[in-house]
Parts: C-alpha cells; structure tokens; sequence
C-alpha cells in the first residue's frame, strides 16, 4: 500500500476539477492545467477532497498510486500558488538581462548566449539572480536546468550558475596541495 497515494488532496477555494476518463482538467486563480490519468486508477470528487484509489491490486497499478496522486497534488498547488525556482549566477564579468522574451547571458564565452523563454514560463532576473516561476512544477524545473546547464558551477572558484539552494564543495587548488606538502 502506498502511503502518499492513501492521502486526500484538499481543494483550495477557487479550484475547480474536471474529471474525465484519461485527464483532469484544474482551473484555479492562476490558470488552467490538464494532469494525465495512468490507466487503472479511479479518482473521485467527494466535497472538497480528491481520492485517487488503483482499481485492482496488481502491482503495475499500485507502483504508480503514490506518483498518480501527487501529479494531482502538484497540478492544484500550481494554479493557486504557482512554483518558482532561483538561479544565482557567479564570476567577474558574468551578466544577465532580460530583454522582452528573451534572456541574454554574458558568461565569458566569446558570444552572448540567448534563450528564449517558453510559453508559460515567467523569468524575472534582479542583480545577479535568476528567477524562474510559473504553474507548472515540470516545466520550471526544467526550464531552470536548462539555463543552469549554460554554465555549471566549477569546483574551484564557484564560477557559474547555480540554483539558490545548491552548496558547491570547494576544492583546494594545485597552489594550496604545494604549500601543505
């Protein structure tokens, strides 16, 4: 039995659940998303509560009982409150700016990079943070990755982009080995 799909979602005020046989459709302050139902499982409304119960209890069906449950969960946390993640960008003479859709880094290479950001996706970028948001937990963390992958952190000096909550291990250089040996 898993324990994360036994438990109820509680709807918000101001969601509204559409439940068909392959989807649900959730519409809240935010916006509207649809969230696919794995084959199997039968999901009810009952008030203010969502339960997403396996129709039989094979295995197949009860592996994805946790991961159906919070795909939901997920979906209505995002059209009333929305995700976001930080992005922190390290290095003298490292710079970000928005310009309309498009966000242009100077990370020392001999170019600008431009990325152009997806539909549904809101950047905001204020002195040397990134800042990814939008309804979809997926889709911003993907996004967020993306632009993380442009430039890693290295070991070294921490030069790079970084999510804001992301500890980067120091490495002593060839110099302080030399001085210690």
């Amino acid at each position: 039995m898993s324990r994360i799909g036994k438990l109820p979602i509680e709807l918000p005020e101001g969601v509204a659940v559409k439940i068909e046989p392959l989807f649900l459709t959730i519409n809240g302050p935010k916006g509207e998303l649809t969230c696919n139902v794995v084959e199997g499982f039968k999901i009810e409304q009952k008030e203010q509560r969502i339960e997403v119960t396996p129709q039989s209890e094979a295995d197949s069906a009860v592996k994805f009982w946790g991961l159906q449950r919070t795909l939901i969960a997920n979906a209505i946390i995002g059209v009333t409150t929305g995700f976001s993640k930080t992005l922190e960008v390290n290095g003298v003479g490292y710079r970000v700016a928005l310009q309309g859709n498009k966000l242009v880094l100077n990370l020392g290479f001999s170019h600008p990079i431009e990325y152009i950001v997806p539909e549904g996706i809101e950047l905001k970028v204020e002195q040397s943070n990134i800042i990814v948001s939008g309804i979809d937990k997926q889709k911003v963390g993907a996004v967020a990755a993306s632009i993380r992958e442009f430039k890693k952190p290295e070991p070294y000096k921490g030069k790079g982009i970084k999510y804001s909550n992301e500890v980067i291990r120091r490495k002593a250089g060839k110099t302080a080995v030399k001085a210690a040996g």
